[in-house]
């Protein structure tokens, strides 16, 4: 994408290597969970250098190898003894905090828009409201785990709500894509994540974000 400024894509590197930074904060620093990642950041941003990802009219479509790898891991954790072992030794607090890099998301995404590779469906000027999750993640980390004055309750209620922002924003980008299942944004699609360093999102920052909230509503269900 040559009329993409290199800052905003440089912006966007930066904000998924400090979105797996703090996820490998919230392992207690384990080194296979930051070599697994960093390595599956390479392989995909290898692939998306090579103009993979940029068919689209193939079935399945390429890019569901974007995201799917991913989810199906996540669902590997949740029903198996160690992935579940996993996600309870993760800490409450770092994966609170994690959401805050939802704000830098957004901010990429609106200029993504201007740079027209994005509908403006997919920002906060548009049908996308996630940036909210991240401006309330400090606020609620702040007085949920220093001044402790929010209980349990609201702090799952809150990863709840958030949750439903992400799979908001996550089916409209899925379905504003050049797929032969795309329904929105026909005028300008959303073509950003077929483009390295793009990828990135739905293959790492988005399910580390949905990671953090299944995790969090997990510990926060079995505390009760």
């Amino acid at each position: 994408m040559e009329n993409v400024p290199i800052y905003l894509s440089l912006l966007f590197e930066v904000i998924t290597f400090f979105t797996v930074w703090i996820f490998y904060k919230s392992t207690g620093g384990s080194k296979k969970t930051l070599v697994v990642l960093l390595a599956w950041l390479i392989a995909q941003g290898l692939i998306g250098l090579t103009g993979f990802y940029t068919k689209t009219d193939t079935l399945p479509p390429r890019i569901a190898l974007l995201g799917l790898p991913a989810i199906l891991f996540i669902i590997g954790l949740f029903t198996t003894q160690r992935g579940k072992q996993f996600i309870d030794s993760l800490d409450l607090k770092t994966l609170t905090l994690l959401h805050t890099i939802r704000v830098g998301v957004e901010l990429v995404l609106l200029g993504l828009f201007l740079q027209k590779v994005i509908p403006q469906r997919m920002t906060f000027e548009g049908m996308n409201f996630d940036i909210l999750s991240g401006l309330s993640a400090p606020i609620i980390y702040y007085f949920g785990f220093v001044r402790k004055v929010l209980n349990k309750k609201i702090i799952l209620i809150w990863n709840f709500l958030c949750l439903g922002l992400l799979i908001n924003i996550v089916v409209t980008a899925i379905l504003s894509a050049p797929t032969p299942f795309q329904q929105f944004a026909f005028d300008q699609p959303n073509i950003a994540i077929l483009y390295f360093p793009y990828v990135w999102l739905p293959c790492c920052v988005v399910p580390l974000v949905l990671l953090s909230h299944l995790a969090a509503i997990r510990q926060l269900t079995n505390n009760e």
